[in-house]
């Protein structure tokens, strides 16, 4: 008989990938005898690359038709998973692990899947926000499994490092000077962008007051934030937007001074890689989904529609505007080593 195989589906965005890891490992103390695999998208499985305890890791298929659930449940049911852990809490990803035949499927009780698994862990309504790391951890203790203490720890190989700093030079980097990395973007949608226009005044705060040599990060989609910062900037940016993977994008990272981030996926890149972090919040709770090792801050204001976490802000957009770059500045200038 061969060894127990427990397959996760992670969640599908790199920041809550990186939020998931504690839960995984967890998970992974618990069997230290199973093969462990992960079903993951393509673009967040570096996450977990350098994970030695991960025996492979599963791609997704596209599962948007009855077809294509049925081809991507052929391919997990021929790799006998014995035990289907869901970290995402969608009705279709517990249903493909149904149509897969995998005979121990654990998870949340959430969207009408309940009947799809044979363990299912009610979500605890709580006064308090808790964070998304507790989050995934609950799911754990709620299968009465052992959880560890929480810590985010990402880590760049040295080789990594050094093909950033060769990316960097190329792009004329002076390797003598603290860099500064901007974030601007944010897929959840633009209700959680600080303007680029203020980006950009802190760019040029940093140039000034410490020398600093910026870079833009974002996927292709925020290209065009990207170019609205740099055109501001008479001492132009490195602008990596669309440019980079992820082993790339977390290499660059490692050699940043400080990262200025909207909520969103750098954030928790930069914080578990011990990367000093700004986050910027605005109609989101940075207790749940803000930086959740130190060194970090926060800057949010308090206003009375907050929290809202609307996709697109339908009003005035207050919780982010009246945020200026000089009171980030000053915020960062507490983490700039």
């Amino acid at each position: 008989m061969g060894r127990m195989k427990i397959l996760i589906r992670v969640p599908n965005w790199i920041g809550d990938s990186v939020l998931a890891r504690p839960a995984i490992e967890s998970i992974s103390g618990n069997f230290p005898e199973a093969e462990l695999w992960l079903s993951a998208a393509e673009w967040v499985k570096d996450v977990f690359s350098s994970d030695g305890k991960i025996k492979g890791i599963v791609p997704l298929l596209p599962t948007n038709d009855v077809n294509g659930l049925r081809a991507a449940a052929r391919k997990l049911r021929a790799q006998r998973f014995d035990i289907g852990i869901l970290l995402t809490n969608s009705f279709g990803s517990a249903l493909l692990f149904s149509f897969a035949g995998i005979p121990q499927r654990w998870g949340y009780a959430s969207d009408g899947r309940r009947m799809l698994l044979t363990r299912a862990v009610r979500k605890t309504s709580r006064d308090t926000p808790r964070h998304q790391v507790h989050y995934y951890l609950d799911l754990v203790s709620g299968l009465g499994l052992k959880t560890r203490p929480p810590e985010l720890r990402l880590t760049v190989p040295e080789e990594g490092k050094e093909r950033a700093r060769r990316l960097l030079e190329e792009q004329s980097v002076d390797p003598r000077q603290p860099l500064l990395i901007l974030s601007p973007g944010a897929a959840y949608g633009p209700a959680k962008r600080w303007p680029a226009s203020r980006f950009a005044e802190l760019a040029s705060l940093f140039q000034k007051r410490n020398d600093a040599a910026v870079v833009v990060i974002g996927s292709a989609a925020e290209s065009d934030i990207a170019a609205e910062i740099s055109s501001s900037l008479s001492q132009k940016p490195v602008v990596l937007t669309g440019k980079t993977s992820l082993p790339q994008l977390m290499g660059v990272i490692s050699l940043a001074r400080l990262i200025v981030s909207n909520d969103s996926g750098p954030i928790h890149l930069a914080n578990a890689l011990r990367v000093p972090v700004i986050g910027i919040f605005g109609p989101t709770d940075p207790a749940v989904t803000g930086p959740f090792e130190q060194p970090a801050a926060v800057v949010k204001k308090d206003v009375p529609c907050w929290p809202c976490s609307y996709r697109k802000c339908p009003y005035d957009h207050r919780c982010m505007m009246s945020i200026n770059p000089e009171e980030v500045y000053r915020a960062a200038e507490a983490l700039w080593r």
